[in-house]
C-alpha cells in the first residue's frame, strides 16, 4: 500500500521503526560522527585557529607536539589549515548537490508523470549528457564561466541533474499509475498537484538516498577540480587546493603536507557514504 494510503499514526509509526533501525546501524552512526565532526570544524574552525598565519623560520617543519601536523612551505599550521579548509568544501558540495537534486527531481517528476513524446525527447536529452563524464562537464563549464565557489556550484548542480532525473522518473513511473493517484485524477486535480502533492511525498526515500549518495560525490569532484586549478582559488585553504600545492614536496620526503589534507576528504566522502548506505536499507 502506497504511504499515502495509510492512516496518519500508522505513517508515523513507520517513520519512527525507520529512526530505530538507522539508529541500531552501527556504520550510520560513525558516518554521521564524523560528518558531524567536520560540520563542526566548518561552523567553529576559524574562531579557534588561523588557517593563513605563517611562520617562515618554522617551514616545513614535521609534524610534532607544536605543529601536530607539521607545516607548509611558508610555515603555515596544517592542523589549523585542514581544520578551516572544511568550511569551504562543505558549503560548495552540499549546494551543489541540493541545486542538482532539485532540478533533477522536476525533471525527473516531468518525464515519468508524461509519457510519450515528452519523455522520449527529454530521455534523449538525458542520455546524451550522461553520456559525457561528470568531471568533463564541469571542467567545461568552469573553463567557459571561470573559476568561482558559484561557477563550482552550478557547474557540480547542473552535471548531477540529469543522473537525478534517471532515479526520479523510475519512481514516477512506479507511482503513476496506482489507485491514489487514479482517486486524485477522479477528484479533477492538476497535472502539477498530482506531480507535487501526490507522487512527490512517495517518493522521498529514493531521493534522499539519492542526496547523500551524490553528496560524497560532490565532495570528491570539488577537490578534484580544485586539485586540478579550476574550483576553489588561493588563498583558500581548501583541502583540494591544499593538495595540489604541496604535491610536487613529496619527491623531497615532506610528505605530511599532502597526507592529512587527503586523509580529510577520505574520511567525509567515506562517512557520507556509510550514511548513505544507512538510509538505502532503512529505505527499502
Amino acid at each position: 500500500m502506497s504511504a499515502v494510503g495509510l492512516p496518519a499514526a500508522r505513517r508515523t509509526t513507520l517513520g519512527f521503526e525507520r529512526l530505530r533501525l538507522l539508529l541500531r546501524s552501527p556504520a550510520f552512526l560513525v558516518g554521521l560522527g564524523i560528518i558531524l565532526f567536520w560540520v563542526s570544524c566548518a561552523l567553529f574552525g576559524r574562531l579557534l585557529v588561523d588557517p593563513l598565519a605563517d611562520d617562515i623560520l618554522n617551514s616545513l617543519a614535521p609534524p610534532s607536539a607544536e605543529h601536530w601536523f607539521g607545516t607548509d612551505e611558508l610555515g603555515r599550521d596544517m592542523f589549523a589549515r585542514v581544520i578551516a579548509g572544511s568550511r569551504d568544501i562543505l558549503v560548495v558540495a552540499p549546494l551543489a548537490t541540493l541545486l542538482g537534486i532539485a532540478l533533477g527531481t522536476a525533471l525527473g517528476l516531468v518525464m515519468g508523470f508524461f509519457p510519450g513524446w515528452v519523455d522520449d525527447v527529454l530521455s534523449r536529452i538525458v542520455e546524451a549528457v550522461l553520456a559525457l563524464p561528470l568531471l568533463i562537464l564541469a571542467l567545461l563549464a568552469l573553463t567557459a564561466l571561470g573559476a568561482s565557489n558559484a561557477t563550482v556550484v552550478a557547474a557540480i548542480g547542473l552535471s548531477f541533474m540529469p543522473i537525478v532525473a534517471r532515479t526520479v522518473r523510475a519512481a514516477v513511473m512506479t507511482e503513476r499509475n496506482l489507485d491514489y493517484v487514479a482517486a486524485a485524477r477522479l477528484r479533477g486535480e492538476s497535472a502539477l498537484h498530482l506531480m507535487g502533492f501526490e507522487i512527490l511525498p512517495n517518493i522521498l526515500p529514493p531521493i534522499v538516498v539519492e542526496l547523500t549518495v551524490r553528496l560524497g560525490y560532490a565532495i570528491f569532484t570539488v577537490a578534484t577540480l580544485s586539485f586540478l586549478g579550476v574550483g576553489l582559488q588561493p588563498p583558500s585553504p581548501d583541502w583540494g587546493l591544499a593538495i595540489s600545492e604541496n604535491y610536487a614536496l613529496i619527491g623531497g620526503g615532506y610528505w605530511w603536507t599532502v597526507l592529512f589534507d587527503a586523509l580529510a576528504i577520505a574520511s567525509l566522502v567515506i562517512a557520507v557514504n556509510l550514511v548513505a548506505d544507512g538510509l538505502a536499507e532503512v529505505a527499502e
